[in-house]
């Protein structure tokens, strides 16, 4: 069966508008990770090591040797902690050191976000004030020619700014209810 889709053509000049700003948000990342404390970026490598296989087995390998041993499942082996008491400590500093350490990075995780999110809601306001001016102009372009496309009441509506404190006031009346 034959191929029924095909990539959209690209309109001029987008490709370097969007290659420009995938650069310039690559260097931004650069330049908060260069500026990265050596405690963050050791939390970061730690977090980023406990969260793989390789950590997953080298556990699995060396907690298996340690139940085995300690079980006197090797011959000639002597159980250095049959009680398995060193085990659940080390096992329990640990957990703990991890959980630090994964904390740490969720920390700057979400500064990193935040630093996002209010990008987006910057350039989203900007985007809907744009609009906003482009509609006035339409509408005026439209007057001028004679042309009554939409009730003046809605037209009213749409060329008025978004206030940003009008929405969230407005969100967070809606989670009370």
């Amino acid at each position: 069966m034959p191929d029924l889709t095909h990539p959209a053509p690209r309109p001029p000049g987008l490709s370097s508008v969007l290659a420009r700003n995938i650069e310039r948000m690559r260097e931004r990342r650069d330049r908060d990770a260069a500026e990265a404390s050596l405690s963050e970026r050791l939390s970061d490598r730690i977090t980023r090591f406990a969260g793989s296989m390789t950590f997953v087995i080298v556990h699995a390998v060396a907690y298996g040797l340690w139940l085995a041993v300690n079980l006197r499942a090797i011959p000639g082996v002597r159980p250095f902690d049959p009680s398995f008491v060193v085990l659940a400590m080390e096992a329990s500093v640990e957990a703990i050191f991890l959980s630090t350490f994964v904390l740490i990075s969720q920390n700057r995780m979400m500064s990193a976000a935040a630093r996002q999110s209010d990008l987006d809601l910057q350039i989203n306001l900007l985007a809907e004030h744009e609009l906003t001016r482009l509609v006035a102009l339409v509408d005026a372009m439209a007057r001028k020619m004679g042309v009554d496309v939409v009730s003046r009441d809605e037209l009213a509506e749409i060329e008025e700014d978004v206030s940003p404190e009008a929405v969230l006031d407005g969100l967070e009346g809606a989670q009370d209810n």
